[in-house]
């Protein structure tokens, strides 16, 4: 049985809440789990100190019994140093297109076009 530390959705329309739970990878999202370790609330501020509450040595008996984090839960894990987070990069994402590249490069061309009949 492999075992996914995850989160459990609850709360109402439009105001979620969500369980952080020990659950079977096979079982539903909001289906049945073994235990409740923690909690997390995203209508709360990023400062907020009751946003993401974690059962600390529940979580480190589970990790070290073999459950894996999601991303999620992994990013939340990391943040109270329990696990560490593989730091992710990808340059290539923040980049434009190749439309938004010829735009740019025509404006540029442009703008040195104008600059120079200016001269």
């Amino acid at each position: 049985m492999s075992l996914k530390i995850r989160l459990a959705r609850g709360g109402s329309k439009k105001r979620p809440y969500y369980h952080i739970v020990i659950a079977d990878a096979r079982s539903p999202r909001d289906g049945r789990f073994i235990e409740t370790v923690g909690a997390w609330n995203p209508m709360l501020g990023k400062d907020s100190e009751n946003r993401v509450t974690l059962n600390v040595e529940r979580v480190k008996e589970w990790v070290a019994k073999g459950a894996q984090p999601t991303d999620r839960v992994l990013r939340f894990l990391a943040e109270a140093g329990i696990v560490e987070r593989a730091a992710r990069s990808n340059p290539e994402k923040a980049k434009p297109g190749k439309k938004a590249q010829e735009r740019a490069a025509e404006k540029a061309q442009k703008a040195a076009d104008a600059a120079a009949a200016a001269e």
